[in-house]
């Protein structure tokens, strides 16, 4: 319908997963993470590969930005800082609350509407007052709360059903899927459900990374860069005080990122310049050293990445190694080898 020619479905295998991070300590690789790296050229050419790039994947989170563009092309009118809360996996804080509040509001629903899981903030701070303070797992707290509202809202808004809104089938979801398979420019291999109830779609990590750049580089006005540039003029509210994913895109002018659970970071320059990593054992602690290193391959000069190494090993309370990505990552090395 949108003139990207779709590719196959990628195939569901075992993922060819490679070391992508050693975890040194004293000196000595204590650990390995193995994983999967792509890094796209501003021309959408694979510049570097690491692992599995192609085997079928459950992005999680990281497909949130595709799923708003979805929602603005069936005609969401939201902006800035509601329409960054549409893409996001927030921490629960005050602000997050008001706008899924406020998109609710708009939509003419309320918070029992919602179809995704009762929970406590994601924010392990924020948690800890609402615990503290005797307040229960609600829907509005649920870190996908605003996407599930914008779910809503665009169903209102196209006359679609709220009941089922959810079920893979229903009209929302339907478009939703026609936009991810747009945007990948791959077919979707299988439908499961994410962690907060909503359809989740596997694709290739490598659809993932030329996703993330056609929204990138879209024309302005366009919903992709409507969603682009919410969620980077917004980076907290997509996702919370203190996140690494808002502080990569503050270090980066103009990167537009996005995390997942289970190990997944997709981040994409304005040029179309993207990359997309898979921790295979879901660590979060590689996810965003190796995102960062992959970004560096990409062009992004290192300086700004310094804060992104990741946290340091302790030994008796003191730094005694970290996560390091492997030398294929380096791009000092990969000068070096040029």
């Amino acid at each position: 319908m949108y003139g990207s020619p779709v590719a196959e479905a990628p195939v569901i295998r075992e993922p060819l997963h490679a070391p992508i991070a050693h975890l040194v300590r004293g000196g000595v690789i204590e650990g390995i993470h193995y994983g999967s790296v792509v890094v796209l050229d501003a021309d959408g050419r694979v510049e570097l590969q690491l692992g599995d790039i192609e085997a079928a994947f459950y992005p999680r989170s990281a497909l949130k930005p595709v799923q708003a563009v979805a929602m603005v092309r069936a005609g969401l009118p939201l902006d800035g800082e509601l329409l960054s809360l549409t893409a996001a996996s927030h921490s629960g804080e005050e602000r997050h609350l008001a706008g899924t509040r406020r998109i609710l509001e708009l939509a003419g629903v309320t918070e029992d509407d919602l179809g995704n899981i009762p929970d406590l903030p994601y924010d392990p701070v924020v948690r800890d007052d609402w615990i503290r303070e005797g307040r229960p797992p609600s829907r509005i707290a649920q870190n996908c709360s605003g996407k599930h509202a914008a779910m809503l809202y665009t169903c209102k808004l196209n006359g679609w059903p709220l009941e089922d809104y959810l079920d893979p089938s229903h009209p929302l979801q339907q478009a939703i899927a026609e936009i991810v398979e747009d945007l990948t420019g791959q077919a979707i291999a299988r439908v499961t459900v994410d962690g907060c109830g909503a359809p989740l779609f596997s694709v290739s990590l490598h659809g993932l990374a030329r996703a993330a750049a056609r929204i990138t580089t879209a024309p302005a006005g366009t919903p992709e860069a409507r969603v682009a540039d919410a969620v980077r003029e917004h980076a907290e509210m997509a996702s919370g005080s203190g996140r690494d994913v808002a502080a990569l895109m503050r270090a980066v002018p103009g990167l537009l990122a996005k995390d997942g659970f289970e190990g997944v970071q997709v981040a994409a320059l304005p040029d179309g310049r993207a990359v997309a990593v898979k921790i295979a054992d879901g660590a979060s602690r590689a996810r965003i050293p190796v995102a960062a290193a992959a970004l560096a391959r990409a062009g992004v000069d290192p300086a700004a990445l310094t804060e992104f190494a990741g946290e340091p090993l302790l030994g008796g309370g003191e730094p005694v190694g970290n996560v390091r990505p492997v030398r294929a990552l380096d791009p000092v090395a990969h000068q070096t080898c040029a």
